[in-house]
């Protein structure tokens, strides 16, 4: 099998807690490896392509949509896996399919579905994304979602953290509400232990979307021309940076200055992760991955310097990014077009595909106006526009 781990402390594919539904093993490919391909290979994973990171597909080629921001987490997940003696393949799983529970238009899409569903206990990506891989993909005869393993279900699930307390209280950001009703649907038949840390690989692959997220939100945003790199110059770790490209390339054309800008905070970051995460993991001492899920802390973070430095590039972005006016006024319509379809769909249900009615009861207005969400945190969002534009007889301009 590829990808044998060296690590006492990484997933053994070989060990893992297997699927909800048994099947026979692979002759070819570990259980990790098969949960890459089932991704891979999903329609969800496809849609990706045409769904909203910050900027919406048709303002521009090289702007990232949320399948190249997947590819670019992936890629450094699996950078920190192999310098941690880690499974490659289930940092992989837990990076390719993090993502898979959003909606068009980025989180304008999924604030307008909240809003939607609040009555109905909100809507969460992180829950959806669950939802898509255990029950939403219908790709297989035996049975519904992709099947993973209990393993890459709880890197999707926890790779920010235990959602619980250990008698089952929800923490952090879930304190103040319920659980996501889709994770406390799934984990009541199978139990993803919400009380406790995820494994390295899959909090790996929770640090590399932050590194991406940092990384090529600047690169985007340089190249929408939203800011400028002598606006980013006060920020610790890209002024140090910037000083050193000055030293080495003097006269660097402003697009490979953006480059090399982007291409070295990745490295650094990377480097920092790969030395804290071994410092936490020699002071833990862990035996075995399940040491690291009861460690009661993450094992896998930046450095105190890089965590600020982390915490400024996002203090910065969220102003001059990702609230900028022209971002916002996108945004804002987008969001208008995802409420306008949600409350069509209510009106109208038989507007949608028939086989996302079929099984239904009449007069549950729960059940439709879950499936209802279902239908639209799926689509593209090209395909939102052109249902918005099919049922409601106007195209929004989002430009």
């Amino acid at each position: 099998m590829a990808n044998a781990a060296i690590a006492p402390y990484a997933s053994d594919p070989a060990k893992s807690r297997g699927r909800l539904v048994a099947e026979p093993p692979s002759a070819t490919r570990s259980d990790f490896r098969r949960d890459c391909d089932r991704i891979i290979h999903s329609a969800a994973f496809r849609r990706l392509a045409y769904k909203t990171q910050v900027f919406v597909f048709h303002e521009g080629d090289h702007f990232r949509t949320r399948l190249t921001h997947t590819l670019e987490v992936t890629q450094v997940a699996r950078s920190i896996a192999r310098a941690l003696g880690l499974a490659e393949d289930l940092a992989e799983a837990s990076a390719l399919g993090h993502d898979l529970g959003h909606t068009p238009f980025g989180h304008a899409g999924e604030r307008a579905l909240d809003q939607c569903l609040a009555l109905f206990g909100g809507f969460d990506h992180n829950a959806q994304t669950l939802r898509v891989v255990t029950s939403l993909e219908r790709r297989y005869a035996n049975f519904d979602g992709l099947n993973l393993t209990w393993e890459t279900l709880e890197g999707l699930v926890k790779h920010n953290g235990p959602l619980t307390d250990s008698a089952g209280q929800p923490v952090e950001r879930y304190r103040e509400d319920e659980l996501p009703r889709g994770i406390a649907d799934y984990n009541r038949m199978h139990d993803l232990e919400l009380w406790s840390f995820a494994s390295v690989e899959a909090q790996a692959a929770a640090i590399a979307d932050d590194i991406a997220y940092d990384a090529h939100d600047i690169d985007d945003g340089l190249r929408a021309g939203v800011f400028e790199i002598s606006d980013l110059k006060n920020l610790p770790l890209i002024d140090d940076i910037l000083r050193d490209i000055a030293r080495d390339h003097p006269r660097l054309d402003p697009p490979r200055h953006a480059h090399e800008l982007v291409r070295r905070v990745i490295t650094r970051m990377i480097e920092d992760v790969i030395g804290e995460s071994r410092r936490r993991l020699e002071a833990l001492n862990p035996a075995s991955v399940t040491d690291v899920r009861q460690a009661g802390k993450p094992v896998v973070g930046f450095s105190s310097n890089f965590a600020a430095a982390d915490r400024a590039i996002k203090d910065f972005l969220y102003p001059r990014l990702y609230r900028h006016d022209r971002v916002m006024r996108i945004m804002t319509e987008a969001e208008a077009v995802v409420r306008r379809l949600f409350e069509r769909f209510v009106d109208k249900p038989s507007d949608m595909p028939a086989e996302w009615l079929a099984d239904l009861e009449p007069g549950d207005a729960i059940g439709r106006a879950l499936r209802i969400a279902d239908y639209i945190a799926g689509m593209t969002d090209r395909y939102a526009i052109g249902e918005h534009e099919r049922l409601l007889g106007s195209t929004p301009e989002l430009r």
